[in-house]
């Protein structure tokens, strides 16, 4: 796979080899210090980051590569003279052997790899998609639930304008059986474009506005903050769902929470002692899975 633009570029064969991939980096990460050495990775982030160019930057210097990086290129990059994305790209090509790259624009990957001449690796599209993220929030689940068939899984907060659901939903229609719950208010429901999608793929879609309207034998409730910076009426009132102590507790000893981070107070800090709690450990999982992922695009 040169470029990684969409969840919907894989195949559950694909995901197992790549998570067989992971699994053997986790274990053996010295085998792999040089599987990229002489090769220079790009991180071009037109929107803030921590988790997601950090982890892209550990994971580069972990295979042996060399990293340049722009972490606010919307601001101090060549954009602000007026330089086009597809020109940006075209630069940047010949300087580094892959770009990874956010940017606001939901068709932002799709630009950047029509005039690429090397792998371009979505990290993050507007409220489109965020895949890596999706292959790092599949893996843990996998970790923890060993089978993904017949899973009952929760998404809630923001399914508006969290692209991170939205590429959750890809991954996981992928598998049999499977059960979402979409918690939100009705001004951060679900698009109906993501509803088609699992209804093609016979997912079962269940819309709720509560937690008290899942089943508490739950698999995974997969929450997100509020994407404000995406809102642009400012004046509507948000209520946010919030997960605390009391909350997770109405729920199964083998119910997990999962974040993709940053959390604002959507969870409150006496769940992260719970050992159902997974959400930093889903983040430190973004290494060899990105690792992975980098190794996989075949630079």
């Amino acid at each position: 796979m040169k470029h990684v633009i969409s969840c919907e570029q894989y195949t559950r064969e694909m995901l197992d080899e790549l998570y067989e991939l992971a699994d053997d980096i986790a274990a053996k990460p010295e085998k792999y210090s040089k599987a990229l050495e002489g090769k220079i990775i790009s991180t071009l982030f037109y929107e803030p980051s921590t988790r997601t160019r950090l982890s892209f930057e550990t994971a580069a210097l972990r295979v042996g590569a060399k990293v340049i990086s722009t972490e606010n290129a919307r601001e101090v990059s060549s954009a602000v003279k007026g330089e086009t994305l597809k020109d940006t790209i075209r630069i940047i090509e010949g300087y580094a052997d892959c770009i990874v790259i956010r940017h606001s624009d939901n068709d932002s990957s799709e630009v950047a790899a029509s005039v690429s001449k090397v792998p371009i690796i979505n990290a993050g599209a507007g409220k489109a998609e965020h895949p890596t993220q999706a292959l790092l929030d599949m893996y843990t689940i996998k970790n923890r639930k060993k089978e993904i068939d017949g899973l009952k899984v929760a998404i809630s907060g923001d399914l508006t304008y969290g692209r991170t659901t939205h590429s959750l939903i890809k991954l996981l229609s992928l598998y049999n059986n499977i059960t979402i719950y979409g918690v939100s208010r009705e001004f951060f429901k679900l698009p109906q474009e993501y509803i088609d999608y699992m209804w093609k793929r016979n997912v079962k879609y269940v819309p709720c506005l509560e937690f008290s309207e899942l089943p508490r034998d739950v698999d995974i409730i997969y929450h997100t903050r509020t994407q404000l910076e995406r809102i642009e009426d400012k004046s509507i009132e948000i209520k946010e769902l919030i997960i605390n102590k009391e909350v997770l507790d109405t729920f199964s000893k083998d119910t997990f929470i999962m974040h993709p981070l940053p959390r604002v107070h959507e969870i409150a800090e006496d769940v992260d002692d719970d050992p159902r709690a997974i959400y930093f450990e889903q983040a430190h999982n973004g290494v060899p899975v990105r690792m992975a992922v980098l190794i996989n695009v075949g630079m």
